[in-house]
């Protein structure tokens, strides 16, 4: 009885070691299920890659997914109406052509009053030190150089949305070509507000396309902007009305303190 046992216990060790291998072999998977695995990795669709590779698809989505918004208009109403337009004239589409772009210089009389210094008086400076020239002067340069009615601005892209900002592409044409293509954006604070920040998006995209024409190029160089804060500005200590923290701010000599600051 003594040596029969050992003998007993071999033969247990040994049948659940055989059953722990069975038990391995059986949960890998048969190799055609792989094959086919593999298979179905390589021949996936072109929709399916930027779900694999998801940070390089998002260079391709749209800025109304991209910025978490809506647009206002889809392009494909938007293709509908162009369409339209082409099909009942033979004017040119501006929400997609680039006609004249780059192709001849305006004469003369233009350049010389698009290439005119800004008047001191005209440039503007924000509390954080940024001089700017004003909306409206910019389309005043455009009306003397160009006409008014010889120069328009023509939206490029469907107006985007999200919870705080407003951004839409337009081009600018002037004397029939096209002279340059810009972004605008314009925050918002309440839905009220979407309408006038529409306006104000069209504003600053006009701002922009401005710069290829040299109009207030003098505002992005450097040397131009210390000599005129320097001459015409001056910074100071002011404090807020409400909460009444003290910071440095700039303005014009001739301008005064305003709300909320004093």
């Amino acid at each position: 009885m003594f040596l029969g046992r050992p003998s007993l216990r071999v033969s247990r060790s040994s049948r659940s070691v055989a059953t722990a291998v069975k038990r391995v072999v059986s949960s890998r998977p048969p190799s055609s299920t792989a094959s086919s695995a593999n298979t179905s990795v390589v021949g996936a669709s072109d929709a399916e890659i930027p779900k694999v590779v998801s940070k390089a698809g998002a260079y391709g989505r749209p800025l109304s997914r991209t910025f978490k918004g809506y647009a206002l208009e889809t392009p494909e109403t938007n293709a509908g109406i162009a369409s339209s337009q082409s099909q009942s004239n033979s004017e040119v589409n501006w929400a997609v052509s680039f006609q004249g772009l780059g192709s001849r210089p305006f004469d003369d009389k233009v350049q010389t009053e698009l290439s005119k210094p800004l008047a001191a008086e005209d440039i503007e400076v924000k509390p954080d030190g940024l001089v700017y020239l004003p909306e409206i002067k910019y389309r005043r340069i455009l009306n003397r150089a160009f006409g008014a009615g010889g120069w328009g601005l023509v939206p490029r892209s469907e107006t985007i949305v999200t919870d705080k900002l407003v951004t839409r592409e337009y081009a600018l044409i002037c004397h029939g070509q096209l002279v340059s293509l810009a972004r605008g954006e314009q925050d918002y604070f309440a839905e009220s507000g979407i309408p006038t920040a529409t306006e104000g998006c069209k504003s600053n995209a006009l701002m922009r396309c401005c710069k290829d024409l040299g109009i207030g190029s003098e505002l992005w160089d450097p040397v131009f902007i210390k000599q005129f804060k320097k001459t015409n500005c001056v910074d100071k200590f002011v404090e807020h009305v409400t909460t009444k923290k003290k910071r440095k701010i700039w303005l014009r000599h001739d301008r005064e303190v305003e709300y909320p600051y004093k």
